[in-house]
């Protein structure tokens, strides 16, 4: 059985963020990286009006159809930590967050990765990017695929062996790190079910800064606004391609995959002051 603890809560950005770059469960336990998952699993909810009932793993949210709205109530109880197996082309792949509809199967994923230093190593890495979304997008053409990259951001004069510094003087970052974002955004932008199926619907890549006072925050200037990789860009690229894909596309459908705009009137004294510090906005239905 899952430990509870482990069970998916609404937190914002920074405090995942946070958890990351403090890594208090050392660099072998996944502690400091699931935050990021619940962070991911929640903001699909309340931002993207999916169903808590359709994700994995299941936020603390439970939906309620009342008098023709959809009315979002907080519910730490109904959340767990389970992982959702998707069929792949050449094998089954447990993804880190997943939207699944019924008669329709697994409609968005989100794959997490954090690195915590030896920055010039990460372009080894890609294989296994790559391999993740060939594997996927060959069972399931149409899935809306994100891959999510926060790296730490390690800064010089932290003393930090030189491999594992991300943010020189001047702000400058590391060149092992620009490699990196300069290869990774070749594999993002997939537009269509007919693309190749080696490219991501969405990629983001954040640096999560570690010295106080600004533990937990994204570094602003990388990547800059106009990259592909910009974290902005991120989410609504996922709703975007998911709306053409099994919305638009497909009317007969609408019923099962619509997202919906929320009322959210049965929110705790702890979920409403989350709700007020959000770094996004939530889907809500005109009053």
């Amino acid at each position: 059985m899952p430990d509870e603890r482990d069970a998916c809560r609404w937190v914002g950005l920074r405090t995942a963020l946070t958890a990351f770059v403090e890594n208090t469960a050392g660099h072998q336990g996944s502690g400091h990286i699931r935050p990021l998952h619940w962070y991911v699993a929640c903001r699909l909810v309340v931002e993207g009006g999916f169903f808590p009932e359709d994700i994995k793993p299941h936020p603390p949210f439970r939906s309620q159809q009342r008098g023709g709205r959809w009315r979002l109530l907080y519910d730490p109880a109904a959340a767990d930590s389970a992982e959702q197996t998707v069929l792949g082309g050449l094998k089954t792949k447990g993804v880190d967050v997943v939207v699944a509809k019924d008669r329709v199967g697994p409609v968005v994923a989100v794959s997490l990765k954090g690195t915590l230093g030896a920055f010039r190593n990460l372009t080894n890495r890609m294989e296994e990017a790559v391999g993740d979304c060939t594997n996927l997008h060959i069972a399931y053409p149409a899935l809306v695929y994100g891959f999510l990259q926060v790296l730490r951001g390690n800064r010089e004069e932290s003393g930090c062996p030189r491999n594992d510094i991300a943010v020189f003087s001047g702000e400058r970052i590391s060149d092992a790190i620009v490699r990196y974002h300069d290869v990774l955004g070749r594999l993002a932008g997939r537009n269509d079910l007919r693309d190749v199926t080696t490219r991501y619907e969405a990629i983001a890549l954040l640096v999560a800064d570690t010295e106080p006072p600004n533990v937990g925050q994204v570094l602003a200037h990388f990547p800059p606004a106009s990259s592909p990789l910009a974290m902005q860009r991120f989410f609504q690229q996922l709703y975007e391609q998911y709306d053409m894909r099994f919305v638009y596309a497909a009317p007969p459908l609408q019923s099962v995959t619509r997202r919906v705009a929320w009322s959210l009137d049965e929110f705790s004294t702890e979920a409403t002051t989350i709700l007020q510090n959000l770094d996004y906005l939530p889907r809500l239905a005109a009053e």
